[in-house]
């Protein structure tokens, strides 16, 4: 990597169709794409690269140049130019416009000219820069390009994918190809181009052009020779001379395209965090927006401050008198940690305090007397001492397994941002830091240039702490202030950090499991898995490796003939819904053993990841993530407690392995019925709905009488079927054509399903239309208690984009909903739980069903008063009914 200085400008140069196109066949399709339904791999394949150049040659100035769709002069000259390519496909056409948004974002120039090519431009912008002196770096797959490298032009080439660029200059040109860069139109203009359908001389390759090339000089003379040339590579050329002649004139690059900019004009920008943010949002590339900031922070400093900290190192015995006099009043006192935890606990190693002004502290918990360490607790412990952390759950379960309560929390600034920005992916302190107060996570010096501190080791860790400690009292006000513009303020106070306690304790209690259990499953699952496995090979007549998609695909496609899925880059889709459509047409018995064996396979993984879960106690103890789903819904890792199988007997069996603890009396599940549908028929008003579920008979059933116009005796389990997936994917945002794939049924005949369920229920019709229509006018949706969730893309100009942006209109107010009610009925269970002074006590919350662990002689009450508390949890004019289950093991207390 080259480091441009002041007085060395370095203008560099991309071709934006070439690297757009290789980075959608280098990347998989089916990897790539937003919630939306709109691919992503030629975005992420171009701004991936594009960050990789950025940060590693640091231009000064810089141009992406593109294409257009109208015929340029080589057309003109040649009618059959670039004739054989193929249809650019719809999906990578979607892509561009978003390509372009990438590089508005980060302000840098695109530029396109009708009736010139993308090189044609590049070749005017460098032929420029050559005569000012500037470095010139040309990122392009055309190889045309060779023909400008020289002393200032350097061509960087794409060798694989767009992730590894070859550095061409002079000699890497000559070493390639045997001639030198000015010589390589004409090398090009003999060997041909069949991308670009120019016919070269047949059998004439790169090593004979640069003989012919060397031994007459250049390509005038080598015509004027001709007849020299012996042997069957002369008499072709001599044959196909006019090609040759009508290539070299084609694959000349105009160097005098008219522009509106010159590369004095061309300047790196400074890029818009705010809509990068926004951007790279709706694109979920999380991972990419963190490289763009790690890898350019230093070329495009957002903010000249830091923050200033006065930090005290409290001597033994100190630190009491330093809490009276600085963290004593009703300011809110930012508290940082560093330490680990998960699993529900954790460890400390250091802790720093500072409020919005005055001195930092930074303490070492291993080196506390006790005198400063009760000192600490009862600062900690004290409610009335407001206090603000980032992600506060992991410190809560470290200062918790020290033996510190936590009280006094005011702020997460975490969560705080997740409720500001739910549809970001990551709240990275540094991050939010900059895009709220325009200041870098670091600290200021004094006026005498001197840092407060030494820069030594320990303390240059101890003032990094006490940096993030004043940035998060700080930000927690910035904070404060977005939540009440949003309204969303009070489900921060009231809902969301309230429940960080709930889920810490559920966390520190685990659940119990039966190691035994687990043992035996996987060793039952191994087994069957390798039966299934020998199933397939007899199937099939000879081994082969199931979980492999590529031999799998030679199995299916090429040996037995079946018919083709759906094309993908590494050749023909096999996942489960393609297979089980070929299952359905074509009933092969591999493709229901293949079916199997992943089924299997998958709960052995599950299985086997959990064993190593267990503790010493024999309880495992996932984590729940209150900050990844933008509808507001729990999620849990390590392990993940959701993606437990319930719908097959095995699966069953892996919840078996979740049992009762030793002192306990049972698990009682409660689950709230149908929450989603009594939500729906909330929100919409609809009367005939709302009667459905207080007439106290079956919902489907008594639905499905309505839209069928039949007795409720008289309907089947076939039209329940069909009505419980109208109802259910009506909550869920379904379209005619989900649906019609969910009942297999035409697409036409769902749309008649869907006609007849609002000619019954037509206020659902007018509901799901208003609240497209409202957050298109908002651009956002809300639940019952507020909770915003924003999409841009109902305006998109992309119809698959703003389609799957209307179905997720209709959910989010409902799966939101119910989200926010299960919270809330988490917090009140916990308070009543506390209040009455039970012993049991709640485990889990997985979806819309919360586990408890009973203590002897207390069910009947516990199962009271969690039906008074979650029946409670929100008025529903469909009002909310729980499930419950008691049992030894989670499966035995399912219902």
């Amino acid at each position: 990597m080259m480091e441009a200085t002041p007085d060395k400008n370095r203008l560099l140069l991309l071709d934006g169709h070439s690297l757009a196109y290789r980075a959608f066949f280098a990347l998989p399709l089916e990897n790539f794409s937003t919630v939306t339904g709109q691919p992503t791999n030629a975005v992420f394949g171009f701004t991936s690269m594009l960050i990789n150049v950025l940060r590693d040659e640091r231009p000064t100035h810089i141009a992406v140049c593109f294409d257009r769709s109208e015929p340029t002069f080589r057309h003109e000259q040649y009618v059959e130019y670039k004739a054989g390519r193929r249809e650019t496909p719809d999906d990578f056409r979607s892509q561009m416009s978003l390509i372009f948004e990438v590089l508005d974002v980060l302000r840098i120039p695109r530029l396109s000219v009708a009736g010139f090519e993308a090189d044609d431009l590049i070749a005017t912008l460098a032929t420029q820069g050559a005569g000012l002196g500037y470095e010139t770096l040309i990122v392009t797959g055309d190889r045309d390009a060779f023909q400008l490298v020289g002393e200032h032009v350097t061509v960087l080439y794409p060798v694989r994918g767009v992730s590894e660029l070859s550095r061409m200059d002079p000699p890497a040109v000559t070493q390639k190809y045997g001639v030198p860069p000015e010589r390589y139109r004409e090398l090009a203009a003999l060997v041909g181009e069949t991308s670009d359908n120019l016919p070269g001389v047949p059998g004439v390759g790169p090593k004979t052009a640069a003989k012919w090339l060397i031994k007459y000089g250049d390509l005038d003379t080598l015509v004027a020779h001709v007849d020299e040339i012996k042997g069957k590579a002369g008499d072709n050329l001599r044959e196909h001379l006019g090609d040759v002649l009508r290539n070299q004139q084609i694959n000349k690059l105009d160097c005098a395209v008219p522009l509106e900019a010159a590369p004095p004009q061309l300047q790196m920008g400074q890029w818009d965090r705010e809509a990068i943010h926004t951007l790279f949002d709706s694109l979920e590339f999380r991972a990419l927006r963190e490289r763009l900031y790690a890898s350019l922070s230093a070329v495009q400093p957002e903010a000249d401050e830091g923050f200033e900290v006065d930090l005290t190192l409290p001597g033994p015995g100190e630190l009491a008198a330093w809490l009276a006099e600085h963290a004593a009043g009703p300011d809110r006192v930012g508290v940082a940690v560093t330490g680990s935890w998960g699993r529900g606990t954790g460890e400390l190693t250091g802790v720093a305090l500072a409020s919005k002004k005055g001195p930092a502290v930074h303490l070492d918990p291993a080196a506390l007397v006790a005198e400063d360490e009760q000192a600490l607790a009862g600062w900690l412990a004290d409610p009335a001492r407001p206090k603000a952390l980032h992600d506060v759950k992991g410190p809560a379960l470290a200062f918790a397994a020290r033996g510190l309560t936590l009280a006094g929390v005011t702020s997460d600034t975490a969560l705080a941002a997740y409720l500001a920005l739910p549809g970001q992916r990551t709240f990275d302190l540094g991050d939010l830091v900059l895009r709220y107060l325009r200041r870098e996570l670091r600290g200021e010096a004094d006026p005498s240039g001197q840092l407060t501190l030494d820069g030594s080791g320990e303390e240059e860790v101890a003032r990094d702490l006490a940096v993030r400690a004043r940035a998060v009292a700080e930000l927690a006000d910035a904070l404060d202030r977005d939540l009440e513009r949003r309204g969303a303020a009070r489900l921060l106070h009231e809902v969301e950090l309230p429940l960080v306690q709930v889920l810490a304790e559920m966390e520190r209690a685990g659940i119990a499991v039966d190691v035994d259990h687990l043992a035996g499953l996987s060793a039952s699952l191994g087994g069957q898995v390798k039966d299934v496995e020998q199933h397939a090979h007899t199937a099939v007549g000879r081994e082969f490796n199931l979980g492999s998609p590529k031999q799998v695909q030679q199995v299916l496609f090429d040996e037995l003939g079946l018919p083709k899925t759906k094309r993908t880059k590494t050749g023909y889709t096999t996942d489960s819904e393609a297979l089980t459509n070929l299952l359905v047409s074509n009933g092969h018995p591999v493709l229901e053993h293949i079916l199997r064996w992943r089924e299997v396979a998958k709960l052995k993984s599950i299985v086997d990841s959990l064993m190593p879960m267990v503790d010493d106690a024999g309880r495992i103890h996932t984590t729940f993530n209150q900050m990844i789903a933008a509808t507001g819904r729990l999620s849990s890792t390590d392990p993940n407690l959701q993606n437990i199988p319930i719908r097959t007997a095995e699966g069953r069996q892996i919840r078996e392995a979740f049992v009762v603890g030793k002192g306990y009396e049972c698990l009682l599940t409660a689950d709230y019925s149908q929450i989603e549908l009594r939500i729906m028929a909330h929100l919409s008003g609809d009367e005939a709905l709302i009667d459905a579920f207080t007439s106290g008979a079956d919902f489907h059933t008594i639905t499905a009488a309505r839209v069928f116009d039949v007795p409720p005796e008289q309907v089947d389990g076939e039209l329940r079927s069909r009505i419980k997936a109208m109802n259910y994917g009506l909550a869920y945002g379904l379209s005619p054509f989900g649906l019609s794939q969910q009942l297999r049924i035409p697409p036409d005949e769902a749309r008649a399903l869907m006609e007849e369920y609002f000619q019954q229920f037509g206020g659902v019709r007018d509901y799901l239309q208003d609240v497209v229509r409202q957050a298109r006018q908002d651009g956002y949706t809300e639940t019952i208690l507020g909770r915003r969730r924003y999409l841009p893309d109902l305006n998109s100009d992309n119809r698959q984009r703003r389609e799957m942006a209307e179905r997720m209109a209709l959910n989010a107010p409902i799966q939101g909903s119910a989200a926010d009610i299960i919270k809330v009925a988490s917090l009140r269970v916990d308070r009543a739980l506390r209040e009455r002074g039970l012993a049991s006590r709640m485990l889990l919350q997985v979806h819309d069903e919360l586990v408890f662990e009973v203590a002897p002689g207390e069910l009947d009450e516990l199962q009271a008063l969690a039906r008074e508390q979650m029946c409670g949890a929100y008025e529903l004019r469909a009002p909310l009914d729980v499930s419950m289950g008691t049992g030894r093991t989670w499966q035995d207390a399912g219902h």
